[in-house]
Parts: structure tokens; sequence; C-alpha cells
């Protein structure tokens, strides 16, 4: 197959466009920027001026739990606890299933959520509304009695009354135990989801996901849909480090399994989140989930079995940990060439920042958080707005970034992430420090090169190159010549995975 007629967009410096592309089975063909293709009677794809750029990979998604979601009711635009009811009781619902739900957020909210609240619209049928950072839970009394008193865990928050009974919100560790424990959902339901969620993401330019729903069982997920019918996704998923003792008993290594899904990284978390105001600060407040020594220790046993390790972290504090217990770990894992990395790194000192490219951290960013985020973060961080969302002074310091949606959190959608980095603004207001935008380029660069190199893929995908996995999306419009206030205006035509069309074959309008 010979793409021609558009703008190719490699994405790599020693030949960053081409006027056509061919296409050999799975593969980049040789050739590229010519007309001279050793191709038995090509198909040829008139582009009609379109745009060609490697597909987009999400580095940071929560993927199986994003699909899911999408069933559920959404609370993002509820601005009180009333609002939010009325959302859940207007809600279809099935008889015997959980209601669930996923976006509210109660720093916004002059009330507070309450079990007792949401029994008035949910009656005997147990309830469990995530908040929009899917680090606090909403139960309802009948949700609570399920747990019957069983909810305090380490790095968990149970929030309780004057008289020590639960209110029905619990926050990080307690919240994650209780949905992996009681919320019941069958293996059919987390299936088609999953297989609805990766044709939404083929139809957005997504070819590769970072995982982070390994904690519940999401490679064996992705693996029924691989094994029946095949993915048009390739997923490079993490597990929970607390997993560590047992992949070194299997001796399972990073990079087991296939192109389309592998095991990549082991994940853990330093704190909490803004939103849930449990990012753990240099003030001394927010939830320490895994403390700087402990965080040593799991980086040296994952050093020892061969994985790279990501971590969460968010506040000032759980980002200057990490970064000193890899320093005092690089021996252990710098040799071996494992390439680790920081989830968000959201509040920084300014001190820190030049650490990333110092150590050789990535940093795995989500573009669209901080807009979407700016009002909390005035609020509660206005004093160290320096070190904050601070993509670009991350980009200038030679840090590696990567960036991803943080789905469900945010919308899983690239150019809508790649619109927020560059823009700085999501809702037509001024953009917020604009000062931490980045180019069109490096956003896209971020999307694309940087997580193959971070999966260690560099050499077969992120670029359009011969050899290299024909993975790629047709935009309508040319981003890199798009002013950055008409990127809105650039949008996905068609999908390739491998050679193969996921999304909108041609011929197209």
């Amino acid at each position: 197959m010979i793409l021609d007629n558009g703008v190719v967009r490699t994405l790599d410096p020693s030949l960053p466009t081409a006027g056509a592309l061919a296409i050999a089975g799975p593969l980049v063909a040789g050739g590229v920027g010519t007309h001279e293709w050793a191709l038995p009677t090509p198909e040829r794809v008139n582009l009609r001026g379109r745009c060609v750029l490697p597909a987009f990979t999400d580095s940071h998604t929560h993927f199986p739990t994003w699909s899911l979601s999408r069933h559920d009711v959404h609370l993002e635009q509820a601005g009180s606890v009333e609002a939010a009811l009325a959302l859940v009781a207007a809600h279809p619902r099935s008889a015997g299933t959980w209601i669930r739900g996923t976006g509210w957020r109660d720093a916004d909210w002059t009330d507070r959520p309450a079990a007792a609240a949401l029994d008035a619209v949910t009656g005997e049928t147990p309830a469990a509304l995530w908040s929009k950072d899917y680090h606090s839970l909403w139960l309802n009394t009948a949700a609570l009695a399920v747990a019957r008193g069983d909810l305090d865990v380490h790095g968990g928050v149970v929030e309780r009354d004057g008289d020590g009974a639960p209110t029905g919100v619990l926050r990080e560790e307690s919240a994650w135990r209780f949905r992996e424990r009681f919320v019941t959902i069958s293996e059919d339901e987390w299936v088609e989801a999953t297989r609805e969620g990766i044709r939404l993401a083929n139809a957005r330019g997504v070819a590769a996901i970072h995982d982070k729903d390994g904690w519940l069982g999401a490679a064996s997920i992705f693996g029924h849909i691989h094994e029946r019918e095949g993915l048009s996704l390739r997923v490079w998923q993490s597990l929970p480090a607390e997993h560590l003792a047992e992949l070194a008993t299997l001796k399972l290594r990073s990079r087991v399994g296939d192109d389309f899904l592998r095991l990549g990284y082991v994940k853990t978390f330093m704190d909490g989140t803004l939103g849930s105001q449990t990012a753990l600060m240099l003030d001394g407040s927010g939830v320490e989930i895994t403390s700087r020594e402990e965080l040593e220790e799991i980086v040296t046993r994952a050093a020892e079995a061969g994985w790279p390790v990501a971590v969460h972290a968010i506040g000032d504090r759980a980002n200057r940990n990490a970064l000193d217990a890899f320093e005092a770990t690089r021996h252990l894992w710098q040799p071996l060439g494992l390439r680790q990395r920081i989830e968000h790194a959201q509040c920084l000192d300014p001190l820190d920042i030049p650490r990333f490219a110092e150590l050789g951290i990535a940093c795995s960013i989500q573009l669209m958080h901080a807009p979407s985020d700016r009002d909390l973060a005035e609020r509660y961080w206005g004093d160290r707005l320096e070190g904050i969302y601070a993509f670009r002074t991350l980009w200038d310091s030679g840090a590696v970034v990567a960036t991803g949606s943080d789905a469900p959190v945010e919308e899983l959608d690239p150019l809508a992430g790649v619109r927020a980095g560059v823009l700085r603004t999501i809702d037509g207001r001024p953009a917020w420090r604009p000062e931490e935008a980045l180019t069109t380029e490096q956003a896209l660069i971020a999307s694309t090169v940087t997580p193959a190199w971070l999966a260690g893929d560099e050499r077969r995908r992120g670029k359009l190159l011969p050899g290299f996995l024909a993975d790629l999306v047709v935009l309508s419009r040319d981003p890199f010549t798009c002013p950055p206030e008409e990127l809105e205006s650039v949008d996905v035509v068609a999908t390739m995975v491998g050679g193969r069309w996921v999304h909108q074959p041609p011929p197209w309008d």
C-alpha cells in the first residue's frame, strides 16, 4: 500500500517529512520520501492533502476502568451534593446490580457527600460513586453494610462523624480496596466494555497504551480479547509493586508477551491527589502511601527482578521522596538500562525540577490536568505556582516527557490533550500560566515518540521510518502548520495499526 498526495510527518529529525509512505505487511516499507518502491502493483491511497503521523500512545490510562465508566452515571457537572443526587436518580439502572458513578469533586462543593444523602435516591441498592480523581469513593448505607465494618487499611482514609461512624466517604487505599473486594463486576462486563473502549480509542488515533489497571487483572481482560479476536491496541501493562515477590519467583521479566500484549513495569503510589486533598506536601499535609524508604526497597527488588518502576507522585514532598529513592538506588537500576518514571509530577519544588534529567527519570504527565485543575491548584497551591504543572520547564530542563490522559480522570483523547498542552485552556478562558505551554511538535512527540522509548520500542514504534511498525493516524489537517487556536479543527480521519486499518479505511470523502 502506498499513501501519497499528502504530507507524512515521520517525527524523525533526519527525515522529518515525506510526500508519500509505503506499507508492506505490518511495516513501513523502504523508500519513504521517494516514489520508487519495490512493491508488486501496490494499492494507492490518495490522501488528498491530509496529514499522516505516527499513531498516538496514551502513556497513562486506566483502560478497563475508563471503558467501564462510560456506562456509569457521570457527575462531572454536579456543583453540589443535591445536583449529584439528581443525576444518580435519573440514571438508568439494572435490578440487582451496583449503582456505579464517577466524576464528583467535593473540593468544589459547599456541602459534603455522605451515605445518608445518597440513600434517598438509591434505597437498598448498593451504590459506589468515584470522585473525579478516582482517589475517593462515596458509598451509601447499603454499600457500607456489605463491608461489615472492614474499611480501614494502611494508606487509606475512612471519614467518620463525631460518633466515629463512617460517613460514607473512603479515600486512597481504603477506596481502592473496597472496590477490589466488594463491588461486583462480572468478567463478561469488563471484557465487553473494554472491547468497546478499544474501538473508541482506535477512532481517536490511539494504537498503544501504557495501562495502569494491573491491580484488577487488566492483563487477563486484554488477554481474553487477544486470544479470541486479536487486539487492535498495543498494551504495555503495569502490575502492582506488591506482586514483585511473585514475579521474581516465577522469573517473569519486563517485556514478556508479544507485539500487542506485553508486561511492562510495576507501579506504586507515593501519595493521593490534589482533588481529594491527599497529595503529600512539604508543609506536612496529605497522605503518605509509600515512604521514601519503602520505595527504595521496591526499586531495589524491582531492579533485581528486571522491572522498571512507575511511581504516582503528585505533591512536592511525594515527588522529592520519589526522586530521593531513585537517586539512592541508581547504582542498581541505571546499569540495567531500566527506564524509571514518575507519574503526574504535578507539584514540584523548583529545586527538584532539574533532578529528573540529572537522574534520567521520565515524567509521565497529563496535559489536560493543567487547565482542568487550575482553580483547585490556585486555591490550594497558590503559594507555590512556580513548580506546579511546569511542563515546559521540565521539557526545557532536558527531562524525558511523555503524556497520557489518566482516563477516566480525563477523557482518552490525544488530540484534546495536545490542544490543552499547547493552549493551556480548555474552556475559552485565558491561558493558565502560558509560559508552561508546550509547542505542538513537543506535545505530539510526547504522545508518540517518547512513549515508545519508555516501552523500549524506540527502534520499532513512535516514528514512520522503514522497518518500523505501520501504526499511523491520518488527520484532516497538518497540526504542524495549523495555528494553535485552530487545533480544534484537526480531526482523526483514519487509524492504522500494524498495516491494518482499524478505523475508517479508505476511500474517504
